[in-house]
């Protein structure tokens, strides 16, 4: 007896249903919420904590009773399907995903959990991971062969009732996905139990239903496709099945437009099995949660010597006292309780090197926090970074951004300009002829191959670079020694452009002025780019 508000929609949802198709497939060990779906049936009926099939079998008797046109015995040919709620045994086509029924993370079977009981599960996972959220977006990862045994119904029902009106005038579009029904079932509950709203949320909860073996079927369709050869063939570590070892999710949403694709491609041709094999074993379940990366825009000013850009450690001896990298990242890493930080920058300067001016773009990404930190945790965050470290580091302009950042970022690090002063010892004294020659050089082509120093991690490439400008300004008492002020174009390797790097930097400050150049000093002193200035 159906009882409470929801008995409407259970009763109209039902009288939807080709009575004696909904029976055959109710035999054949569908579930009910497989069945809605596969006639197109959407709404509230989803979430109803129980859908067995003596929930509904008294409704399709008495619809059959009125339609004189089904033969009675016809529907008692099929047996009992009332049977017991409690002893339901695996939907044929889901495996038992919209009976909630799966194997949880310690391979315990968890049996026809109701909808209410599913979000829990789920809400519980966000909890215990910390996340502080006001909006999710939930995703759904199944097993291809669920693809497989939908199409062999669909072409059981059009062989068999194909004559039929209600069979003519639907189609395959019609058919509610698993994925669809389940976010039916378990979205509302699941904003209610989070008390956040459902939508193309940056924080993702993604429920994984995987088999430990794929069908001979599916074995074969991936075995066949050619971007599965190739896959299997490459670098990537697969399962006998055809799955990938390191990504279930990837696996599964790859696997599962195969399987379409071949299904589309096959149409009727494809055999149907039907009643489809009796399910044993639900499908494995992981629910997970995380949030999409957070960037964090900014500019850093370098004052140190010793301070590398990113952490250097070689042989376990680390080089430099500190590094930008750690100094910022590991202040802005526990504000936000994330899983990791990565750390970029537009371009970067050797630890000798010393970052000064407007400072030098850069981002920390940060990867599922828990907490996203507001604008005055910006400035909290600015302040805790400039006070520690004894000065070798500030930043400014610290401000969360959206991915554009990147963007921004390596454009700039590619076209944009940058000013540095560097201390340049000759091997002769200074003419005023040689100050003449060198400030009249503008946008001054030059080409450079690898530097010797970065040989060792760099492909040996020749680069062409633009000296935009240079100006020379005297040190007063010395003859050899001056600062070199000059304009380059983005990725132009100074040092280099002093000394000549034996010949493999030309025209350089020593071949210009046909004596030898040393750089003793050099700073960064601009970075002319738009992104992540003051207002």
């Amino acid at each position: 007896m159906l009882t409470g508000d929801i008995e409407p929609s259970i009763k109209d949802a039902v009288s939807q249903l080709p009575p004696q198709a909904a029976k055959d497939l109710l035999s054949a060990g569908v579930c009910v919420r497989c069945i809605f779906r596969l006639f197109g049936i959407r709404g509230q009926v989803y979430s109803f904590p129980t859908l067995a099939p003596s929930l509904i079998y008294s409704q399709l008797e008495e619809v059959i009773d009125v339609d004189e046109s089904i033969p009675r015995c016809s529907v008692e040919a099929n047996g009992s399907l009332g049977g017991s709620d409690t002893d339901l045994g695996f939907c044929t086509i889901c495996l038992g995903i919209l009976q909630f029924s799966y194997h949880d993370a310690k391979d315990k079977v968890m049996k026809n959990q109701s909808p209410s009981d599913m979000a829990s599960t789920i809400a519980q996972s966000v909890k215990q991971e910390g996340h502080s959220i006001s909006d999710f977006s939930l995703e759904i990862s199944i097993p291809p062969i669920i693809l497989e045994n939908e199409h062999a119904v669909r072409l059981h029902l059009k062989s068999k009732y194909g004559n039929e009106g209600w069979m003519q005038e639907s189609n395959s579009s019609q058919i509610i996905s698993v994925k669809e029904s389940l976010k039916f079932s378990l979205t509302g509950l699941v904003e209610n139990v989070l008390d956040a709203k459902s939508s193309l949320s940056e924080f993702r909860i993604r429920m994984t239903y995987t088999l430990s073996k794929s069908p001979k079927t599916i074995q074969n369709i991936m075995e066949k496709n050619k971007r599965f050869k190739k896959l299997k063939h490459g670098n990537e570590k697969l399962h006998s099945d055809g799955t990938d070892a390191g990504d279930a999710d990837m696996a599964n949403d790859r696997a599962e437009e195969i399987v379409k694709r071949t299904l589309k491609n096959l149409g009727d041709q494809q055999p149907s099995v039907f009643p489809p094999d009796k399910v044993t074993e639900p499908c494995s379940l992981v629910v997970a949660c995380s949030r999409a990366s957070i960037f964090f825009g900014g500019r850093y000013l370098k004052y140190s010597r010793n301070v590398s850009q990113s952490r250097w450690i070689i042989d376990d001896e680390r080089m430099g006292e500190a590094s930008v990298e750690e100094i910022i990242g590991s202040n802005i890493l526990p504000l936000c309780r994330g899983d990791a930080y990565k750390f970029h920058a537009a371009g970067r300067e050797d630890i000798d090197v010393r970052m000064l001016g407007s400072g030098r773009p850069f981002l920390v990404e940060v990867q599922n926090a828990r907490d996203v930190p507001s604008r005055t945790s910006m400035r909290e965050i600015e302040v805790k970074v400039n006070n520690v470290g004894s000065g070798l580091v500030k930043v400014k302009n610290l401000d969360l951004v959206g991915s554009q950042g990147w963007n921004l970022m390596r454009e700039g690090e590619a076209e944009k300009q940058k000013q540095y002063a560097a201390l340049v010892w000759i091997s002769r004294p200074l003419e005023d002829v040689d100050v003449e020659t060198v400030v009249s050089l503008k946008e001054m082509q030059i080409l450079q191959k690898t530097p010797i120093r970065v040989l060792h991690r760099r492909s040996p490439l020749e680069r062409g670079r633009t000296i935009h400008w240079m100006n020379i300004e005297r040190i007063a008492g010395s003859s050899q020694y001056f600062l070199l002020h000059l304009c380059t174009q983005a990725g132009t390797y100074i040092k280099e452009f002093v000394h000549g790097d034996l010949g493999r930097t030309h025209p350089s400050i020593g071949s210009i002025l046909g004596c030898r150049a040393e750089i003793l000093q050099l700073d960064v002193t601009d970075v002319k780019m738009d992104c992540f200035m003051a207002d």
